[in-house]
């Protein structure tokens, strides 16, 4: 009788879940089995170590926050400004926003992971540009509305400031409103 393996993408689904949880030490096979409930010696199957998981998480991280978040804007159509909104909101989903902060911090102790982390950032910038030229002629303006616009999805995030007499939907509302011109 075959014995079940546990499949490589659970492995990088939990390595993942440790990483926004407690950063890259986190990621550790022992611990990663006992939370998937199998012994780590179905992991040696896939991968021939740790560093080969942490690639294999990063380049999952990179095709879920890229390429599946701009195949998925492009399939739900819109306007520019709705394309802007829903890939912010599918970039910085539930599930994507821990493994994006974790890999931001990683990144400013790793020069490789800091590397990946522009590429992403990059195409996320220039999904931007593209979007915001659509109604925004001048290319220093653009380049500031989409630095503004990607700094808005991230930093606040990380802002812990009140907001009197509103709350942070309405601000967050209000400046999207100004960032795309409506």
């Amino acid at each position: 009788m075959a014995i079940a393996r546990t499949p490589s993408e659970k492995w990088i689904e939990q390595g993942l879940r440790a990483l926004a949880e407690g950063g890259p030490d986190a990621v550790r096979v022992e611990v990663l089995a006992k939370a998937l409930g199998v012994t780590k010696g179905g992991f040696y199957g896939y991968f021939p170590d740790r560093n080969a998981l942490l690639e294999a998480m990063l380049d999952t991280w990179e095709r879920h926050s890229t390429d599946d978040v701009l195949d998925r804007v492009e399939r739900d159509g819109g306007d520019p400004r709705t394309k802007i909104q829903r890939a912010g909101a599918l970039t910085l989903s539930a599930e994507l926003l821990p493994v994006d902060l974790a890999i931001r911090d990683w990144a400013r102790r790793d020069p490789a992971v800091a590397q990946r982390l522009r590429r992403v950032d990059n195409t996320r910038m220039q999904l931007l540009r593209e979007m915001i030229a659509t109604f925004c002629d001048d290319p220093a303006e653009v380049e500031a509305r989409s630095l503004l616009a990607f700094c808005l999805r991230i930093g606040e995030q990380l802002l812990a400031a009140d907001h009197p007499d509103r709350t942070r939907a309405q601000v967050r509302a209000a400046a999207a409103d100004i960032i795309l011109k409506r």
